[in-house]
């Protein structure tokens, strides 16, 4: 299921679940929320909390969650929280849904039709630019995912040796940035590589050798190629040339922040604590994440998982990591939004003609609802 990086539409590698569909869903999700409401009042208790209210008892809100693609390892804490009841635990009884596509999640997000969305942080940035609505309140993953994948065969020591050679893009305009961009800062013309428009369909293209490498994403891509037995080279885009960004958020809409603060952050808590126990320990939620989704494949998940540990906080991987390291630990709590990885990614859209204008990190996400660190 190759995929492109940055700012691009995941589509679901099963289209079972129609655009209609979703909706029907998402229409009775909305009665019965607007039905649990009630119990949606901060009076007592800590500000801001929808559950501290000292004599009341607990109601349940129905909330709905648009995942940003099927059910996978990035998603471990979300599954976690679930299984944990840390969401019922903040009185959210929260529905998942798999998308039929990114633009989609964005446009049922923006029209109020469900309550949160998870997205390529990019994808955000390109939604705002549009006029919507959405804010980012949390990241998930500290890195963008994206990059160029080869297989280890091909013996590329750099993007610049792609000059010559035919790599393979979906189509939409993120791919022909991260590709320039990789090419351009290693010294390379970006004009002397042959792209090929293959859709969703690298990892294909590539082992049958018509291409020599494509745009996807490095966790999920890259490690099914490596677990199939292909060794990969892989070039991160913010290890090569590009910014750091979330490579996933989690967002909702500023009419939603004004009108219920609290169920945000109920929301972020729950969330926030699923991840934590995940970096905690990721054998604990790889099974819940199994359990709750037993079609997935458990080496490849496992395998997946321990990619993305690293990309949760920030911290360096070592030499360990697939698509290069940054050489040293550091990190931030989990789910922070960093104003100035914000503002790079948007100086980068702006300069690869994703964006028109540029967008500031206040508008385009808030810190404001993840919990007090002591």
């Amino acid at each position: 299921m190759p995929l492109p990086y940055a700012a691009v539409t995941r589509i679901a590698a099963t289209r079972a679940s129609s655009v209609p569909a979703i909706a029907l869903m998402l229409a009775a999700t909305l009665v019965l929320a607007a039905c649990g409401s009630a119990g949606s009042s901060t009076t007592g208790g800590a500000p801001g909390s929808r559950t501290a209210a000292a004599a009341a008892p607990k109601r349940m809100t129905k909330v709905t969650l648009i995942l940003d693609f099927v059910p996978n390892a990035v998603h471990a804490g979300i599954y976690r929280a679930l299984a944990a009841g840390y969401y019922r635990r903040e009185g959210i009884d929260l529905q998942v849904i798999q998308p039929t596509s990114t633009q989609e999640t964005l446009k049922l997000i923006d029209a109020g039709r469900a309550q949160f969305g998870l997205a390529d942080g990019s994808d955000v940035a390109g939604l705002i630019d549009d006029r919507g609505d959405a804010q980012a309140v949390m990241a998930l993953v500290q890195r963008p995912l994206g990059g160029l994948i080869a297989l280890a065969s091909e013996h590329l020591r750099s993007p610049a040796a792609l000059q010559g050679k035919s790599v393979g893009i979906t189509g939409v305009p993120s791919d022909t940035a991260v590709l320039d961009t990789e090419v351009r800062h290693a010294g390379g013309d970006p004009a002397k590589v042959h792209v090929v428009t293959i859709g969703f369909n690298g990892a294909q293209a590539l082992q049958a050798g018509r291409i020599a490498a494509f745009t996807g994403f490095i966790p999920d891509d890259g490690v099914q190629l490596q677990v199939s037995g292909r060794p990969i080279t892989a070039f991160a885009l913010d290890r090569n040339g590009g910014p750091s960004y979330p490579g996933l958020v989690a967002f909702t809409t500023r009419r939603l922040i004004a009108a219920d603060p609290a169920l945000v952050r109920d929301f972020v808590a729950a969330t926030v604590q699923g991840y934590e126990d995940t970096l905690k320990d990721p054998a604990r939620s790889l099974e819940d994440l199994l359990r709750l989704n037993p079609s997935l494949s458990r080496k490849l998940t496992a395998a997946s998982l321990d990619v993305y540990l690293p990309l949760f906080t920030g911290r360096s991987a070592g030499g360990s990591s697939i698509g290069g390291s940054d050489g040293g630990g550091g990190g931030v709590p989990f789910g922070t939004l960093q104003s100035a990885n914000i503002t790079a990614m948007s100086a980068w859209m702006l300069q690869n003609h994703l964006i028109h204008a540029p967008i500031s990190a206040e508008r385009y996400g808030t810190n404001r609802f993840l919990p007090t660190r002591r």
